[in-house]
């Protein structure tokens, strides 16, 4: 069983001078879910190396068990750190693939090509295709085999109208997620803000937000246990 999870190369939030990336416990949660499982892990990202860390998912407010133990765990600290390119890799390769988000995947992996025949490669041909939080944006330019949009028809969700407000980065951001799941056909469904919500359809799995992400990995594995 060998899982790809790619995280964003992307470190800035639009024009406000700050920085973003991938969030820590959407990474965390679901590598030490998978490597539990005995899953072979291999980490991606469009450039490659070391992935931006949205620093805000580092607060100490902001960690969870899988994020301490990702703190104290050599060899997952060893793998983030030396991600492979994702152009270097070959969809058939793998048999599912997941995304952590963060807002970093709104800028690159949104219409990212390698990204997307990625997604594309392992949906068509059956695989689990996963992605919590912010990174069900992955999903928006991918097309299904019949050349619909991807999610179109399809039960998705992903971080809510409500949190992006909350959080204070509606102005921001280039697309509100949950606007723009629904706009390209997606059965988008949420629950209370910052609760964890899963959504299984066929062999696509989406999570609401950081609380979603170790619901959203177990998710996947009973898709790939099946």
């Amino acid at each position: 069983m060998k899982i790809l999870m790619v995280l964003t190369s992307h470190d800035r939030l639009g024009d406000t001078g700050h920085k973003t990336g991938f969030w820590l416990e959407e990474f965390a949660a679901p590598y030490f879910a998978f490597r539990d499982a005995g899953a072979e892990v291999v980490l991606a990202s469009p450039r490659g190396g070391k992935p931006p860390l949205d620093p805000k998912s580092d607060d100490p407010a902001a960690q969870t068990e899988a994020t301490h133990r990702f703190n104290e765990d050599d060899e997952a600290r060893r793998a983030l750190a030396n991600t492979l390119r994702l152009d270097t890799l070959v969809p058939s390769d793998f048999d599912a693939v997941f995304y952590p988000g963060g807002h970093g995947p709104l800028w690159d992996l949104v219409d990212d090509p390698h990204s997307i025949v990625m997604i594309e490669s392992l949906y068509a041909a059956g695989k689990p295709v996963g992605a919590v939080c912010h990174a069900p944006a992955v999903l928006l330019n991918a097309k299904a085999p019949d050349g619909a949009p991807l999610v179109q028809g399809n039960a998705v969700t992903g971080f809510a109208n409500s949190e992006e407000i909350a959080v204070g980065l509606a102005e921001v951001v280039p697309f509100l997620l949950e606007d723009e799941l629904k706009a390209q056909g997606g059965h988008y469904s949420k629950v209370a803000d910052w609760q964890p919500h899963v959504v299984a359809d066929g062999n696509l799995v989406t999570g609401q937000n950081p609380a979603s992400s170790e619901p959203a990995a177990a998710a996947l594995l009973e898709l790939l246990n099946r």
